[in-house]
């Protein structure tokens, strides 16, 4: 439904403003939305703004109400159990295709979203692959992951990148200069924000590991937090409002997207210089 709220509202607060946005449009009033769900008005008000968690068949009978088919009633099983919900088993396959905004923060290379076949088989290789085989695999499904950015309606997508990502050799110099071509043509489209923090940015928490949010439409907010080993995919509010509170700080050391394009060709045609 809504697709301007703040990501960082527990799920208790979003189904309250999505109740609120919802009651509003239909035209009722709390005393009217109160008789059609078969409470008082006095408790649709306190859901509205947080203060009471709504039961899972008050959830149902928003959805007959409003018509939106089971919207309230999945809103409602994420403040019972918002941390670890059934659709948070992948983030690749359950997470990241079901957003409508991805942000990520990326110290050490380009996004995977963003990476062509050769640097992804350049990361691929010198990870922990046992064959070319194994490798080839990798490759094809980071390659299918970027399907969603020519999809009909793709997410809003907002990068922050190291600039010595720019600057590091995956692959050497032709795969290099291929590489940041493909980054300086998508950071043009329209959906799509590329910001680069430059090497002498003072702000020290951008030296922390990697990590991307994910707006879902009808789910907390979830980040996944990079590790060496398996990394964290979370919906916790807690550990989300930090994250996103990180992503802030670092934002503010960023160039603009304009500069941050000029930087990017910038290094792109110094990669073809030596290719």
């Amino acid at each position: 439904m809504a697709n301007d709220l703040d990501p960082r509202l527990t799920p208790t607060q979003r189904f309250g403003r999505e109740l609120a946005r919802a009651r509003k449009e239909a035209g009722l009033s709390q005393e009217r939305l109160g008789m059609r769900l078969g409470v008082s008005g006095s408790l649709v008000g306190h859901i509205e703004i947080g203060n009471r968690n709504p039961k899972p068949d008050l959830a149902a009978r928003c959805d007959e109400v409003f018509g939106t088919g089971d919207f309230f009633a999945r809103l409602c099983r994420n403040i019972t159990s918002p941390s670890a919900p059934h659709w948070f088993l992948r983030w690749s396959e359950e997470i990241e295709p079901r957003a409508r905004v991805l942000r990520s923060w990326d110290p050490l290379l380009i996004p995977g979203l963003l990476q062509t076949e050769d640097y992804a088989r350049a990361v691929f290789r010198g990870g922990l692959a046992t064959s070319d085989r194994a490798v080839e695999e990798q490759v094809d499904a980071r390659m299918t992951r970027q399907i969603i950015l020519d999809r009909d309606h793709p997410p809003a997508l907002w990068f922050l990148l190291d600039e010595w990502v720019l600057r590091r050799p995956i692959g050497g110099p032709s795969v290099m200069h291929g590489q940041l071509d493909r980054l300086a043509t998508v950071a043009c489209r329209q959906n799509v924000k590329v910001q680069i923090v430059p090497h002498n940015a003072p702000c020290t928490i951008s030296l922390t590991s990697g990590f991307a949010l994910a707006e879902l439409p009808d789910a907390p907010t979830t980040v996944s937090i990079e590790s060496s080993g398996a990394g964290e995919v979370s919906a916790e509010h807690e550990l989300v409002s930090l994250m996103w509170n990180t992503y802030d700080r670092i934002r503010a050391e960023a160039l603009r997207p304009g500069q941050s394009l000029e930087m990017i060709k910038e290094a792109r045609d110094q990669w073809k210089t030596k290719a």
